[in-house]
């Protein structure tokens, strides 16, 4: 049986009140900032598009690189999970679509669906209206989405993917780039400004210099930490990791694993860690082999594209290696990972036994060793491979141990 935590379905706010405080006076910090930046008024964010005032621009990107540079020095110096981040799923061709229709409406309204919140809270009636469209906007989409909804949500679907997937270069190389070229188009902002504005450089702050040279300081720095290796990852989180090992938390019982499997409301993803000659000659139906060493790169992926019901097991001949590879999981954060107790070896003790041609080993084998024989290389096609969980439903008795914690997705969205 499959246990999901009734807290894992509540939201902050129902468990901790008082983060309503908290998000009350970020969200107010963020309107005042917003709104003494001019961001109130249409007219100066529709300036952006004629190349008279580049405001949105600068901001923006001041806020993104600055968010970028802390985050990633607090991820080299270990005090930060990079991937327990929410990053945005990339869904490129509804992205698209979605924004072209919100650069239309940016530049013909003079506002995006945060701004008009902002001017609308000091009555300004544009953007009231504004505010008031793009409720009806998110109505209309809703009531008509279901024709499109397979291409919206599959289009160009790629998950979690940040500039290193991409580019395959290492996070200190891509944040240095990113603040050199964020830097060149605030300089090339004031160029335009200068030209289609008639803006006066000799008035803009002394201090923006000092702020750029801190931030590419900053970016340097990130180049100069990098990232913590999955080791240094596992160092600071072993003492509770280590713990859980030692209670048996993590190590499900064949029972449990087969429940899971039966159960359609689950993704069980197993990942076979034994060598490939034992792999092909039994594994259980369904798992994937893969190598240690190919672990940490997988578990990235994994991340990527990983939903809010999937389950991980890793299984080997016992339990060695796939604590080994439990390890690399946990390290990168990969949710809802446990072992197979006993690995293989358990697995056949049990549902092998009615299954004649599947013979114990004649002599005692070295621990990560299959300790049965089979007469062929058959892989899944044993019946010990996928048995009937109807059949084993009341054979079985063990104590359940999967919690799954369930990983929410952004609750809100909008720029600023």
């Amino acid at each position: 049986m499959t246990i999901f935590p009734l807290e894992a379905f509540l939201s902050p706010l129902a468990q901790n009140p008082w983060t309503y405080l908290v998000f009350g006076l970020i969200g107010f910090g963020f309107g005042f900032a917003l709104e003494i930046s001019g961001f109130g008024n249409s007219k100066k964010l529709a300036a952006q598009f004629y190349f008279k005032d580049l405001t949105v621009l600068k901001v923006m990107f001041t806020a993104i690189v600055v968010a970028m540079v802390l985050i990633f020095l607090s991820v080299g110096i270990g005090i930060l999970d990079f991937n327990k981040i929410w990053v945005n799923p990339t869904y490129l061709g509804s992205g698209l679509l979605g924004g072209l229709i919100m650069g239309v409406g940016f530049i013909v309204g003079g506002f995006c669906p945060g701004t008009s919140l902002v001017a609308a809270s000091t009555l300004k009636v544009d953007g009231i209206f504004f505010a008031l469209g793009t409720l009806f906007g998110v109505w209309a989409f809703g009531e008509t989405v279901d024709p499109v909804w397979e291409w919206w949500n599959t289009a160009g679907y790629f998950g979690r993917v940040t500039l290193m997937d991409v580019f395959h270069l290492p996070t200190g190389v891509v944040v240095v780039a990113v603040v050199l070229m964020a830097l060149f188009m605030f300089w090339g902002g004031e160029q335009l400004e200068h030209i289609f504005g008639k803006r006066d450089l000799s008035k803009e702050p002394r201090l923006r210099k000092a702020a750029a040279a801190l931030l590419f300081a900053g970016a340097l720095g990130v180049l100069v930490l990098g990232t913590p290796s999955n080791a240094e990852k596992w160092a600071l989180m072993s003492a509770d990791k280590e713990a859980e090992l030692a209670e048996r938390a993590v190590q499900i019982h064949p029972g449990e694993l087969l429940d899971s499997l039966a159960n359609n409301q689950l993704r069980v993803i197993m990942l076979d860690v034994r060598p490939e000659s034992d792999y092909n000659l039994f594994h259980i139906e369904g798992a994937q082999r893969v190598d240690l060493v190919d672990l940490e790169p997988l578990a990235r992926e994994l991340i990527a594209k990983s939903s809010s019901n999937t389950l991980y097991v890793l299984m080997s001949n016992d339990e060695a290696i796939a604590t080994e590879a439990w390890k690399i999981m946990t390290a990168e954060s990969v949710p809802n990972v446990y072992i197979l107790e006993g690995g293989l070896n358990n697995w056949l003790s049990i549902f092998g036994v009615e299954e004649p041609q599947i013979q114990p080993t004649a002599v005692p084998v070295p621990p990560e060793r299959l300790r049965y024989t089979f007469p062929a290389a058959l892989g899944a096609r044993y019946e010990a491979s996928s048995p009937d969980a109807h059949h084993w439903a009341e054979r079985l008795e063990y104590t359940p141990k999967i919690k799954m914690e369930i990983k929410r997705d952004k609750s809100g969205g909008g720029c600023g």
